[in-house]
């Protein structure tokens, strides 16, 4: 609030991340543009094509003022459980949901599309979580694979061992992806795997047999047979990352409509990647939401 009191403020902060990050131009590709203040375009110096302020960004063709957006970021990676867009309404005071809507799950595609450009290595821990999407019918439905209401999630956490206080080893979480998946198949979840890990890491499973063969693809590939009750000492980190994730959606979002599941796991990838390390999240997403235009699939109509 006191860095951006006003819609001035957030306008030419925006401007300037705009400069800073480099504008270019649709039609040449020139990068040098001369910038229109008194209708905030950008005007390229070779063919004269203009460029709008919010074109290129996360903000293209929403009418929402910079100071929503800019406090709805600031909301939304401020604590790691966030608010539901409800919350986020009242907190700004607009009339309509909506567009609330839209504006959110817009930045969480921006996350999910910034995630997506590092690849894990190292020792990574791989393992499956069934996530409700529909907890009001979750009594009406048998539980584990083949339930109804729940989507398929595939969990790959980076991990490395430290020492704790008390001068013990123990391992704890890097990085960590979530994606959403169609089906238990080796294809689906290896296919997965290939994009989102390097070949020179170590695969940690279970005895899934949907992963034999990821020798084939990666350094080394660690495999257990394993009790349900023992899968959570095997694999602690992804197994701490499913039950915060599974907490999270109940308790914020309470329910999430499949097609939109890979959002809200976005959401809490990007923020769980970033606050254990004190960077400004806010600062992050601003050149996120500047830099990765995000084609958001999302639909007001869905």
């Amino acid at each position: 609030m006191e860095s951006f009191p006003d819609e001035a403020s957030c306008k030419h902060a925006f401007k300037v991340m705009r400069d800073k990050e480099g504008v270019v131009c649709r039609k040449c590709k020139h990068k040098e543009h001369y910038y229109l203040k008194t209708v905030s375009h950008f005007k390229c110096k070779k063919c004269g094509c203009r460029t709008t302020l919010r074109s290129g960004t996360v903000m293209q063709h929403a009418k929402l003022s910079f100071r929503h957006w800019f406090i709805a970021m600031h909301l939304i990676s401020a604590t790691k459980k966030g608010f539901s867009a409800l919350e986020i309404q009242r907190q700004l005071n607009h009339k309509y949901y909506r567009p609330i809507w839209y504006m959110l799950h817009k930045l969480r595609r921006t996350m999910g599309e910034r995630d997506d450009k590092h690849q894990l290595e190292g020792l990574i821990e791989v393992d499956e979580a069934m996530v409700t999407v529909h907890p009001g019918d979750q009594a009406k439905t048998k539980r584990g694979r083949g339930s109804e209401g729940k989507s398929i999630v595939l969990v790959l956490a980076q991990t490395k061992y430290v020492k704790n206080k008390k001068n013990e080893e123990v391992k704890v979480c890097q990085y960590v992806k979530m994606k959403c998946v169609n089906s238990f198949s080796a294809v689906d979840l290896q296919t997965e795997m290939v994009m989102s890990i390097k070949e020179e890491s170590k695969i940690q499973t279970d005895g899934n047999p949907s992963y034999n063969g990821c020798e084939m693809f990666f350094k080394k590939h660690i495999a257990k047979v394993l009790k349900a009750s023992e899968i959570g000492k095997f694999l602690p980190v992804v197994h701490i990352n499913i039950s915060n994730v599974k907490r999270k959606i109940l308790d914020i979002h309470h329910c999430v409509r499949p097609q939109y599941l890979q959002n809200y796991l976005n959401e809490f990838c990007y923020k769980q990647n970033r606050i254990p390390s004190g960077v400004n999240i806010f600062d992050r997403l601003l050149i996120a939401s500047v830099t990765g235009w995000s084609k958001c699939l999302v639909h007001l109509s869905d």
